[in-house]
C-alpha cells in the first residue's frame, strides 16, 4: 500500500482524498446499531469468520475503547478504564451487519502472570495468522509516547501475518502541535521497515473529534454491502 492510495493516510497525518460521498458512508455506517456480539479468550471460541473484520490493537491503556466509542457515536459500547489490561479477550462487535470491530486485549501490562501473558498473546498471534475476514489492523499509540517496542513487535506480528495495517495516533489533544509533529515524523520513520504497515500514520482525538470522520470513512470501504 502506498500514499498514491486515496483512502490511505497522507503526510498531514489526516486521512485526505475521500469525498463528501464517502465520509457521509462512513457517517451512515457507524450510525446503524453496532452491539457486541462474542468474546473469545482462547482460539478455539472464535466466533465464525463471515463478516469483515477490523482490529483494534495498542497498549494498555492506549485508548483503544475511547476511539472505539468514538467513532460509533457511543459512550459505553466499549468499556474503558483507568486500570490497563482490563480487556482480557478478543471482543467483537457488529456494526450493522456489515463490519466487524475487533476489540484486542491491550499489551504491554505485565500485572498478570507471564503464562497467562503468554496465552493471550498466543491467541492474539494464532488470530491474525489464520483469520480469513481480517482486512486491517489499526496499531493505536499514545501521542504522548511514540513508539515502544512493544508496539514494534505488534507490527512486527502483522507483518508476518501479512495483515495490512495503519498505525493510528490517539489523545493528540494531550500534546502541544509541535511534539505531535515530532512525534509523527519519528513514528512514520519507524514504519519503514514494515512492509505491511500504510507509510503515514492517522492522528486521532477520541475526546475532540478530530480524525474520526475519515478514519469512519476508510473503514467503511471495506464493509460488507
Amino acid at each position: 500500500m502506498t500514499s498514491s492510495n486515496s483512502t490511505g493516510p497522507t503526510s498531514t497525518g489526516l486521512m485526505s482524498g475521500f469525498s463528501e460521498e464517502a465520509l457521509e458512508a462512513g457517517r451512515l455506517l457507524f450510525a446503524k446499531e453496532c452491539d457486541f456480539k462474542w468474546g473469545a479468550q482462547t482460539p478455539d471460541q472464535l466466533p465464525e469468520a463471515d463478516l469483515p473484520e477490523v482490529a483494534f490493537a495498542g497498549r494498555s491503556n492506549v485508548g483503544k475503547s475511547s476511539l472505539v466509542n468514538a467513532l460509533t457515536g457511543r459512550k459505553t459500547l466499549a468499556r474503558t478504564s483507568n486500570t490497563p489490561g482490563r480487556t482480557q479477550q478478543l471482543n467483537f462487535f457488529d456494526l450493522g451487519g456489515r463490519l466487524k470491530l475487533v476489540d484486542m486485549p491491550g499489551y504491554g501490562y505485565a500485572k498478570e502472570s507471564k503464562e497467562k501473558v503468554e496465552a493471550w498473546n498466543d491467541m492474539v498471534r494464532r488470530y491474525l495468522k489464520g483469520r480469513v475476514t481480517l482486512r486491517r489492523a489499526l496499531v493505536l499509540i499514545d501521542s504522548r509516547h511514540g513508539l515502544k517496542p512493544n508496539d514494534d513487535e505488534i507490527m512486527t506480528m502483522l507483518d508476518k501475518a501479512a495483515v495490512p495495517y495503519v498505525v493510528v495516533l490517539t489523545k493528540a489533544d494531550k500534546v502541544r502541535s509541535q511534539e505531535l509533529a515530532e512525534v509523527t515524523k519519528r513514528c512514520e520513520a519507524g514504519l519503514k521497515k514494515h512492509p505491511a504497515a500504510f507509510p503515514q500514520v492517522h492522528i486521532t482525538s477520541s475526546e475532540k473529534g478530530l480524525g474520526i470522520a475519515e478514519l469512519r470513512a476508510s473503514l467503511a470501504a471495506l464493509a460488507a454491502e
